[in-house]
């Protein structure tokens, strides 16, 4: 009599529980989310970033509270996303590094340390000159490129291997010259630079368009070219590289929503399905275009295969700077 009850007892239990999850998971989420931006508030990432979330927490219904965790070049804040409780509680704003951190020996950090939800955002290099410079079209700075010694001319827009060293890095490899040809000056950031290339301290600068506009606006930066496929619809006058060199290189840096791995399945779909709807919505898009931020939404297994492509591109640039460890 006393097993037929313990038997009983498990299979009651058992089934409780077979009620319970299903009942735990519906609740999600019963309390505010935290979004990690790995990167100081104002920037390009903070942007995006803040857009998406205020937007999202009216699809997932409850506050979304956007952290900045910065510091060790994106390291911290990403370390944070990787480490945090697997529950759905917890995402972040993923960013190129995840790419290359490891190349470059900053962290044991690749794009396999995160459940890749999507991308969400891309924002391409572009090619900006000093108004009164020597350069007037993007084919004027490849012929000087090719015709002055290596060295001579120089960029900036982020640190060293960073995404917009990467830039001019590539475009030299299209050319058909060393990936140092340029020499780059390592920066905070594009408006840094950009303020440089203005007072005449820099040949170029490859900083997205975007960051370029207010400088541009004010006429003191012409932005010659845009690294991407397509033009931008906040610079529609101005080509991309391969229409104005014939060179086919493409650099976007891109902007993403990941979390750490083991979220329940039943939790991770309702942030897809939330997020995936907060992505389409006229505000989302309509915001990100205004701003010539490209909107983008490649869901996990087009994020996966882009981030190992990205991925490859990067060592391989790296590797040519001599920066790959």
């Amino acid at each position: 009599m006393f097993s037929k009850f313990i038997k009983g007892a498990a299979v009651a239990l058992s089934l409780a529980g077979l009620v319970a999850a299903p009942a735990s998971a519906q609740k999600f989420p019963d309390r505010p989310i935290t979004l990690i931006v790995p990167w100081a508030a104002g920037g390009g990432t903070d942007t995006v970033a803040r857009i998406f979330a205020a937007l999202f927490e009216k699809e997932i219904g409850q506050p979304v509270n956007v952290v900045n965790r910065t510091g060790g070049g994106g390291v911290v804040g990403h370390s944070a996303i990787q480490t945090a409780t697997p529950d759905g509680y917890t995402i972040g704003f993923g960013t190129s590094e995840i790419a290359y951190f490891k190349t470059l020996g900053l962290a044991d950090i690749t794009p396999d340390s995160f459940d890749l939800i999507s991308r969400v955002s891309t924002l391409p290099a572009g090619l900006t000159v000093k108004v009164d410079g020597p350069y007037k079209t993007a084919a004027d700075v490849v012929v000087a490129m090719k015709a002055q010694p290596k060295g001579t001319l120089s960029s900036s827009g982020s640190g060293q291997g960073g995404p917009w060293h990467m830039a001019i890095a590539g475009l030299a490899k299209a050319a058909g010259l060393p990936a140092d040809t340029v020499k780059w000056v390592p920066s905070q950031g594009g408006a840094p630079a950009l303020n440089d290339l203005a007072a005449g301290g820099l040949s170029m600068v490859t900083a997205s368009p975007v960051e370029a506009k207010a400088l541009s606006d004010a006429g003191k930066v012409k932005i010659l070219a845009v690294m991407d496929s397509q033009r931008l619809s906040s610079n529609p006058d101005v080509p991309t590289i391969k229409e104005a060199t014939g060179l086919d290189w493409q650099l976007v840096n891109w902007f993403s929503l990941i979390a750490p791995k083991g979220i329940p399945a039943d939790i991770r779909a309702r942030i897809v399905s939330a997020a995936e709807a907060t992505h389409k919505s006229e505000e989302f898009q309509s915001r990100l275009k205004e701003r010539g931020i490209n909107p983008v939404w490649d869901g996990s297994e087009g994020f996966k295969a882009f981030a190992a492509s990205f991925s490859k591109t990067a060592a391989d640039l790296l590797k040519d700077l001599g920066l790959a460890k």
